[in-house]
């Protein structure tokens, strides 16, 4: 039993030792920086930059990205199920009528989640 985790350790190791490896050779082979005064600033087509390249975001853009990345997730387990839908497999097989109504529960869960937003101002700029 303990032979079968193999493949799966052997796996997380290179996948850990990946950006290391990667990390150390391209420091060893990489030119040195020598540069100093103007060449560490950073370039705008010739005009000198108007404020610090560090500004702030609004909150509300993080709270955006994390909803869109949160319902795209949810969208993509559509997929398994058109796949499934389309496709008989042996042993299993979707009856339309149950797979249509499986697919308008999820969706219907979705759509509340976007009008629990929509009242709670999660979707707005400003």
């Amino acid at each position: 039993m303990p032979s079968a985790y193999l493949p799966i350790i052997l796996f997380a190791i290179l996948a850990a030792a990946f950006p290391a490896v990667t990390l150390l050779i391209f420091k060893l082979i990489r030119p040195d920086s020598r540069a100093v005064g103007d060449k560490l600033k950073p370039y705008e087509c010739g005009v000198p930059a108007e404020s610090d390249s560090r500004g702030r975001y609004s909150v509300r853009f993080y709270i955006i990205a994390i909803l869109f990345v949160i319902f795209d997730v949810e969208t993509v387990f559509l997929f398994p199920w058109a796949v499934l839908y389309s496709t008989s497999q042996e042993g299993y097989q979707l009856t339309p009528l149950y797979g249509l109504l499986c697919m308008f529960v999820f969706l219907g869960i979705l759509v509340i989640g976007y009008i629990w937003l929509f009242r709670k101002r999660a979707l707005e700029w400003v």
